[in-house]
């Protein structure tokens, strides 16, 4: 696989603690994005370190590839980005990906509702300037912060709002708030929310969630005893903390894993413990991934034959399971040999 440099052409300051980096891909590269997908920065020549980033550009408005970081004090690579890296410096990447994407097409009578936190607007951002410039749909944004100052994006989103009066609706909560009633995304609020606002068919309704662990597991459980299908609940999740699964897959015994990328065919045996993402890893091959815990989808390929078993999957949905899509990254081969096919 071969990296992608991109040249830092402009830095600008989102907030206290946010910045938005605009990229210009070196050479002949092309990067070409959906809104919602994210780029994953590879910061070591091992090619071991890597934090993928949401992209907060809309490429069709002609917007350059902009990602947008918020500086965690324990995050050696937001530290980096955001203490360090200046215009004119060069950063490496494998690439875009991501499932947290509109629908295809939009079919006009559906409802589009956005459900973020804080940084959790950065991928939200270029989905709601696309709906609204290439679509008619109705747009409600419930967006979650500290305080006004810790708001990102908060002059585009006003101007959003003043070009699209009737078909985009923003709520802003903020904790600090002295009307309580408007400080925090609550069950209460939340389901209050869906009942006044959801005028179709609950099926035509579809919540994109961005925000922490605790913030989206509430909303999806609310979402859910309020009737909204599971399938019309879009996540995505900046928590790569790995989970500790006990269970164990069906099958511990090695197996052939042949692995198909950029049209050659690499062979390879697998066994538990080493998913296959490892396995490869250990035979020198170069692949994409980023979060190595089963949550952003950057390991995301196409079993073709056999059966692979993942410990842990919260990014693919039941129409990419269907397709044979797994996670390389908590997958392993079972109850005999599989073809894994990342150009399929």
């Amino acid at each position: 696989m071969e990296l992608i440099s991109l040249l830092v052409t402009a830095i600008t300051t989102e907030a206290f603690d946010t910045k938005s980096f605009v990229l210009k891909p070196v050479g002949n590269h092309d990067v070409t994005y959906e809104p919602g997908q994210f780029l994953t920065l590879v910061f070591s020549a091992t090619v071991d370190a890597r934090r993928s980033y949401s992209i907060s550009s809309a490429s069709f408005l002609g917007e350059p590839l902009t990602i947008t970081v918020k500086r965690i004090d324990n995050g050696a690579f937001s530290r980096f980005l955001f203490d360090t890296c200046k215009v004119g410096d060069t950063l490496q990447s494998i690439g875009v990906s991501g499932f947290f994407l509109l629908p295809k097409p939009v079919e006009s009578h559906q409802q589009f509702f956005f459900l973020a936190a804080g940084s959790g607007i950065t991928p939200v951002l270029p989905m709601i300037k696309t709906l609204l410039h290439q679509t008619s749909n109705t747009i409600y944004l419930l967006y979650s912060n500290k305080s006004e100052e810790t708001i990102v994006f908060k002059s585009a989103l006003q101007s959003l709002k003043r070009d699209f009066p009737s078909r985009f609706h923003v709520t802003w909560l903020n904790s600090n708030s002295k009307n309580l009633l408007q400080a925090r995304l609550t069950k209460i609020f939340l389901t209050d929310f869906v009942k006044q606002h959801v005028n179709i068919e609950k099926s035509s309704a579809l919540f994109y969630l961005c925000g922490p662990k605790d913030y989206m597991q509430m909303a999806t459980i609310t979402l859910l005893t309020t009737g909204i299908p599971s399938a019309n609940i879009r996540k995505e999740i900046f928590d790569t903390t790995k989970v500790n699964v006990r269970e164990l897959p069906p099958d511990t015994d090695a197996h052939y894993v042949t692995l198909i990328q950029n049209g050659k065919r690499y062979k390879f045996t697998a066994q538990y413990p080493e998913t296959i993402l490892v396995a490869a890893k250990r035979e020198g091959l170069i692949l994409p991934y980023s979060c190595e815990a089963g949550k952003c989808g950057t390991c995301a390929a196409t079993c073709s034959s056999g059966r692979v078993w993942m410990s842990y999957n919260e990014v693919l949905v039941e129409r990419e399971l269907q397709k044979g899509r797994v996670l390389t990254c908590t997958g392993y081969a079972v109850a005999g040999d599989v073809t894994i096919d990342y150009d399929a």
